[in-house]
């Protein structure tokens, strides 16, 4: 993934381990969904193995925005992906208190709300529609008329037409995020058996009497009664999924850039339109993303897809203009055939997935460790997290998770 921004101070890190002969559990994948459930494993006593193929939050986590818009993403026929969202979005505070007080980092977790606006008379029949479906859903999201959408966020150029005040939708820097999540994970005092391998390109399963039993990476091998693949984009593609086993997930590019002024970012709520959404952060940053690109593993930051952003940043905050542009940078969001999570136990028995977020992976983190942990202590996955497991693509009149 190419891009030009460094995320936050790098931590120190202890010297890369050996890889542990057992763990309680094995995690494949250390972006924010495998670092999550790492951690509250952890925190639950129980020794965890993590193996990453680059290094630890430096692929979709790290291009991420890090909205957690469980309103402004509700698109037509979501209403059960809504419900894990919203119980997602209902865990981050207390995810939040807890990830800093064990890290001493700050996440940036900001509560403003997301703004979503029209621009011309003609997009607000449109947001109408989207207000209208939030509406039947349940959320208390406000509609607004351009004056009062324009009066919350005065930067905004003046044919902005109507606006939505998602009050709910909040965002943090998912780059804190991560670095919190490492360092909660292995400071010493909290966890002493946390085992964090970085650059292990290759690894497959350890398989005994029709279970899996753990990971082997070259000629070393973690026993774990159970591995957990937290892969994100990579998932389908990866090796080491279990013979005749189809996880429907693919990469979707998305290319992105931050922007900077010495005046600051010009906004103060996360806004979205129609082809972008500006976020920003309270290092001064203004993060602008993201297009929706069908190109397989394919990172090139192309002009075209710069243009579009800055087109489309340029048509609602004027201020952009003098804007430096500091980063830019592309990644991939893991999507299922179904735009949902796979949550879950998957195949043989010790085997569980965690994958295929989309563009939820910043706001689902919380629900999935939740729930993998729900899995992996009580040997169930809560109820309002059922119904998102590998099978439901096995069906070929398959319904959206239930």
């Amino acid at each position: 993934m190419p891009h030009l921004l460094s995320g936050p101070p790098p931590m120190t890190r202890p010297a890369a381990p050996a890889i542990p002969r057992s763990a309680d559990v094995a995690i494949i994948g250390a972006g924010i969904i495998g670092l999550s459930i790492a951690w509250r494993l952890a925190r639950a006593g129980l020794a965890v193995a993590l193996f990453e193929r680059d290094g630890a939050g430096e692929g979709t986590t790290f291009a991420a925005t890090g909205m957690l818009a469980a309103a402004a993403e509700l698109e037509p026929g979501g209403e059960t992906l809504l419900r894990l969202c919203l119980e997602s979005q209902r865990l981050w505070p207390d995810f939040r208190d807890e990830l800093e007080a064990d890290s001493g980092l700050s996440i940036d977790y900001r509560g403003e709300g997301t703004l979503v606006v029209a621009l011309g008379r003609e997009e607000v029949e449109r947001l109408r529609f989207r207000h209208d479906l939030q509406r039947a859903a349940g959320l208390a999201t406000q509609w607004l008329n351009g004056y009062a959408a324009r009066e919350l966020e005065p930067g905004l150029r003046p044919n902005v037409s109507a606006g939505i005040l998602c009050a709910q939708d909040h965002q943090v820097d998912p780059r804190r995020v991560t670095a919190a999540l490492l360092r909660a994970l292995l400071r010493n005092d909290l966890h002493r058996d946390v085992h964090l391998l970085e650059h292990c390109e290759e690894v497959s399963l350890v398989h005994e009497d029709g279970r899996v039993v753990g990971i082997r990476s070259g000629e070393a091998v973690c026993r774990a009664p159970v591995v957990i693949a937290a892969t994100g984009a990579w998932t389908a593609s990866a090796g080491f999924l279990p013979e005749g086993m189809n996880v429907p997930v693919r990469p979707l590019k998305g290319q992105a850039l931050a922007l900077r002024s010495d005046q600051g970012p010009g906004i103060g709520h996360v806004v979205w339109t129609g082809e972008v959404h500006l976020a920003p952060k309270a290092d001064g940053r203004l993060v602008v993303g993201a297009t929706v690109e069908e190109a397989g593993f394919d990172d090139a930051v192309t002009a075209g897809g710069v243009y579009a952003l800055l087109e489309g940043a340029r048509r609602v905050l004027p201020a952009i203009e003098e804007m430096q542009v500091e980063a830019i940078w592309s990644g991939f969001r893991p999507t299922s055939d179904d735009d949902a999570p796979i949550i879950g136990s998957a195949g043989p028995k010790g085997f569980v997935l965690a994958t295929g977020h989309h563009r939820n992976g910043i706001l689902l983190a919380p629900a999935t460790a939740e729930a993998i942990c729900g899995l992996v202590l009580q040997g169930e996955i809560p109820g309002w997290a059922r119904g998102f497991g590998l099978e439901r693509f096995a069906s070929p009149n398959r319904k959206e998770p239930a």
